[in-house]
């Protein structure tokens, strides 16, 4: 009985330590998702976009801040090297997919976003906020103009 006594209360620790161990090496083996291809991105439906980007975001929720910043920087790299021309009609893709969408369904789109960043914190709003002005910074004059024609007036 002794012995049984002894072997649990050592066993137990061990196993809760190799458990451990195992789940930080799984961790420390995340490694980021790939960049998805911007084009290939355009071809898929609404709904396998929104499929993708949930895998996407359970995936960078894995990952440390720098991982998930590397990977966000990486996509705009992509999105950068795409001509002008390239992005326009990516665009043009997306906001013809918008407004074809039913307005109940534009509606809960909106809010999840919404709500996706209300539940950011302060810091990463203020990230957020900061590469976005950082990608307007480099669209070529017509694009930004072209950009501020489509956004809503308020």
């Amino acid at each position: 009985m002794i012995t049984g006594t002894i072997m649990k209360n050592h066993l137990l620790p061990t196993a809760v330590l190799a458990l451990s161990l195992a789940a930080l090496s799984g961790m420390a083996q995340a490694k980021p998702p790939a960049v998805p291809d911007p084009q290939e991105w355009a071809r898929m439906s609404p709904e396998q976009q929104a499929q993708r980007r949930a895998e996407l975001r359970q995936q960078l929720e894995r990952l440390p801040p720098a991982e998930r910043r590397a990977f966000r920087e990486q996509m705009r790299e992509r999105l950068e090297t795409l001509s002008p021309e390239q992005r326009q009609a990516l665009a043009a893709q997306a906001r013809e997919r918008w407004q074809a969408m039913p307005p109940e369904e534009r509606r809960r789109l909106a809010e999840e976003r919404r709500a996706q960043i209300q539940a950011m914190s302060p810091a990463q709003r203020r990230e957020l906020l900061q590469q976005r002005r950082a990608m307007l910074e480099k669209l070529s004059p017509e694009e930004r103009r072209a950009l501020r024609e489509r956004l809503p007036s308020e």
